[in-house]
């Protein structure tokens, strides 16, 4: 890698700067010989995704209802929008 020094010290200063400076999460990465560089948006993302061992919660009596009116609040208005500028394309282009 090109900045892989200016990335170890960077790496360096964090964890001497971290909470807990006297447990060394590199270890591992250090005695094979590399340091996985990971990608923080991906880490959020597989983070956030549920494990197998943890199920999501059940929906309560009226959570369907609520999402229904959710998506209809959120659609209908854009699909009212986009059917009046058809419609006013083609009465301009059908009466003038």
């Amino acid at each position: 890698m090109l900045f892989q020094r200016k990335i170890d010290r960077a790496f360096k200063k964090l964890h001497e700067e971290s909470d807990h400076p006297e447990i060394d999460h590199f270890a591992k990465e250090r005695r094979r010989g590399k340091m996985k560089m990971e990608d923080p948006e991906e880490r959020r993302a597989r983070e956030a995704l549920p494990s197998r061992e943890e199920e999501m919660p059940e929906l309560e009596k009226n959570d369907f209802l609520a999402m229904v009116i959710a998506a209809l609040l959120t659609i209908l208005p854009v699909a009212l929008g986009v059917l009046l500028v058809i419609a006013l394309v083609g009465y301009f282009f059908l009466m003038h």
